[in-house]
C-alpha cells in the first residue's frame, strides 16, 4: 500500500506524530516524534538504545497518528510495519534536516547517544484519513449538529 498525498503533506510539514510500538508485554507505547517520509513511507528517527527500537526489534508492527500543526481535524494514521532501518551518517544527516525542519538549527550533537541515530522505514499496510479532510468547516458544522 502507498501513502496518499494528504499523509505525505503532513508528513513533510511541520507536523507532530504519535509513535506506537508494543513493549515486551504487549502494552503500547506510544511517544510524540518528529516524523518525516520518503514518498512512500514514513520515516522515524531516534536512538538504537531507546525502548521504542527495542520493541520495534521484537515486534516490527508500528502505529503512527500525524496530527496537523494547524488544523484538529486534519490528521493520519499509517498502521504498517518496520521494513528497513538506516544507521550512520545518513540517520545523523536526517536528525540535522529535522532539527532544521522543526527548530530552524542543527541537532545538538552532545545530546547524541553513543550508538548514533537510526532511522526506522515503516511501509504503510493501512492508511486511514478523515473523510472530510481539506473541508474543515463543513466537518465541524457537521459535528455540532
Amino acid at each position: 500500500m502507498s501513502l496518499d498525498a494528504d499523509t505525505v503533506r503532513l508528513a513533510k510539514g511541520r507536523n507532530y506524530a504519535t509513535v506506537v510500538t508494543l513493549m515486551p508485554d504487549g502494552q503500547p507505547q506510544a511517544l510524540l516524534t518528529w516524523i518525516d517520509t520518503d514518498g512512500e513511507n514514513i520515516l522515524v528517527n531516534t536512538e538504537p538504545q531507546r525502548q521504542r527500537s527495542k520493541n520495534i526489534r521484537r515486534d516490527p508492527r508500528v502505529t503512527v497518528l500525524i496530527h496537523s500543526d494547524e488544523d484538529p481535524w486534519d490528521w493520519s494514521e499509517v498502521r504498517g510495519h518496520v521494513v528497513d532501518s538506516i544507521d550512520g551518517q545518513q540517520a545523523r544527516d536526517h536528525i540535522d534536516e529535522l532539527a532544521h525542519k522543526y527548530l530552524d538549527t542543527d541537532y545538538p550533537a552532545s545530546t547524541i547517544g553513543p550508538q548514533g541515530r537510526i532511522i526506522y522505514v515503516i511501509r504503510p499496510d493501512k492508511v486511514n484519513t478523515p473523510k472530510f479532510v481539506g473541508h474543515a468547516r463543513e466537518f465541524r458544522a457537521h459535528a455540532q449538529r
